[in-house]
């Protein structure tokens, strides 16, 4: 898929140049990570297992690789280079934890070519992929590696408190040194699976300050939008299930707070969109064809981490939203407001922003001269909760907002009146024959009887303040069945009164 980044050392109009980052090389840097990688994952095996301590969160491994080879290392034709290897036995059990075995990380990482990702942000840094897509390989800078390093007893305790998290999962920190440049590296968790074509990819932090894509970035082919690109793109939102919209919620509400502990803001939910088109399903599946993986036949399917398993668990799936593809590389299933299907994919990314003494001078200069509110810069509480405000009212919403089939309306009348019409007629019996008038004139007491019965149905969104001629005819069918069910218990003459009273009424609120 995709292409080198467009930012960075790279000159305008020179892209089949490679690519440098601090002077260096892309090449060299992918090299020195295999060789890294490999060198230090195969000697942590010989370790035995234990419980983490506290001081292993701090501990550096460091291994000097020379381009002529050691003892310990093989020969490489890049610089020497120095790589350092922070808290190896925290990260391992990290892994563990995930469930990534030592030979599948190195395989992943080690076996195949690192292939370079376009970068959409401001910050410059390299992106990599595994060729088997299941991990990514980010440049940091020196502060973020140091926040990071502080932030792993926290992140431990989280993770076992709490295993379902869309918060970025860390494989691994690591430094190259070579030339007195230091190059620090995290692995993480792949969101956006490359063999599962994104049809729209946006980048979401809930604020509107200058949110929209460049022009730059609209030009490329797979370009990454933001908030006021999907509010118009996506202006009714997404539609989810109501277990599935509760999970997720629920998966977000808890991240945020976790966040907002550790004094983290400005970071983003990153979302791809997958329409499930036959006819794009078909030129995908060609595509794929032509390009198959021989040593490990099947492998693009990202199973460490999935958004499907992040709100929900191992082992779970939607209700049913999607039968026609079973092999929906843990995408969450969703409907668009016209009524497509989606595989929605999305994690929580830009979490080693803190709010220093840098960001807060940031906010104040913003808050100047435009709406501080509106700036993605906030206190990590504030931008906590605007950030679920807006995922919560303008990015997901419940399916029942939707507009319902008449075959699943009427069924729903009958199932709430049936009931209800079972409560009214033990109340009224007693005085029927004296009421028979009074009944016949207050048709009016009965439009918030219907009003009652449709509410049941927990979607008061659907329920228009005047009924419509179809929902009209759909009661007066479903009052004509109900005194069917009446007539086990009362006589004809009773039953048939109390239902031309019920049809006399919706006559009256459909005029």
């Amino acid at each position: 898929m995709s292409s080198a980044a467009e930012n960075g050392d790279t000159a305008p109009g020179k892209q089949n140049e490679e690519k440098t980052y601090k002077k260096t090389a892309s090449s060299a840097i992918k090299g020195a990570i295999q060789l890294g990688i490999g060198y230090t994952v195969g000697n942590l095996t010989s370790k035995p297992d234990r419980d983490v301590l506290m001081q292993d969160f701090y501990v550096v491994e460091s291994v000097f690789l020379p381009s002529e080879g050691s003892n310990l290392t093989p020969a490489h034709h890049y610089p020497d280079f120095r790589f350092k290897t922070y808290a190896p036995l925290a990260f391992r059990y990290f892994r563990e934890l995930f469930g990534i075995k030592p030979d599948d990380y190195l395989y992943s990482i080690c076996s195949e070519p690192l292939i370079e990702l376009s970068n959409p942000g401001a910050s410059g840094s390299l992106f990599f992929v595994t060729s088997d897509d299941e991990f990514i390989i980010k440049t940091v800078q020196h502060k973020e590696a140091e926040f990071l390093q502080k932030l792993l007893p926290g992140y431990y305790m989280n993770l076992n408190q709490n295993p379902r998290t869309l918060l970025p999962k860390f494989y691994g920190l690591y430094c190259m040194q070579s030339g007195g440049i230091n190059i620090r590296i995290v692995v993480m968790n792949n969101v956006l699976p490359r063999s599962m074509r994104m049809h729209f990819t946006y980048d979401l932090k809930g604020s509107t300050y200058k949110r929209r894509a460049s022009r730059k970035e609209r030009e490329k082919s797979s370009p990454t939008f933001k908030d006021l690109d999907f509010l118009q793109d996506m202006h009714e939102g997404l539609y989810f299930d109501t277990e599935t919209y509760n999970a997720l919620m629920k998966t977000l509400q808890r991240d945020c707070r976790v966040l907002e502990s550790f004094k983290i803001m400005d970071y983003s939910l990153l979302l791809g969109i997958h329409i499930l088109d036959h006819t794009l399903k078909e030129k995908e599946e060609e595509i794929s064809q032509n390009v198959p993986d021989a040593k490990r036949p099947g492998t693009q399917k990202v199973l460490y981490s999935t958004a499907m398993e992040s709100i929900q668990g191992p082992g779970k799936s939607g209700d049913g939203i999607i039968t026609e593809n079973p092999d929906t590389m843990g995408g969450i299933p969703a409907k668009s407001h016209k009524g497509e299907k989606l595989l929605l994919f999305m994690g929580i990314i830009d979490i080693l922003q803190s709010y220093r003494l840098m960001k807060k001078l940031e906010h104040s200069w913003k808050a100047l001269v435009y709406d501080g509110d509106t700036v993605s810069v906030h206190r990590p509480s504030f931008y906590a909760d605007r950030f679920l405000k807006f995922m919560n009212s303008r990015v997901f919403k419940k399916i029942q907002a939707l507009k319902a089939s008449p075959s699943k309306k009427r069924c729903n009348s009958i199932a709430a009146l049936k009931a209800t019409s079972q409560e009214i007629v033990s109340s009224i019996s007693q005085e029927w024959k004296d009421e028979k008038h009074d009944l016949l004139t207050e048709g009016q007491s009965f439009s918030s009887l219907d009003e009652e019965a449709l509410g049941s149905r927990h979607r008061p969104d659907l329920v228009p303040s005047t009924p419509s001629l179809f929902e009209a005819a759909s009661l007066a069918t479903t009052i004509s069945s109900s005194s069917l069910y009446v007539n086990e218990h009362y006589p004809h003459d009773r039953t048939t009164l109390y239902s031309n009273r019920q049809m006399g009424c919706c006559c009256c609120c459909c005029c």
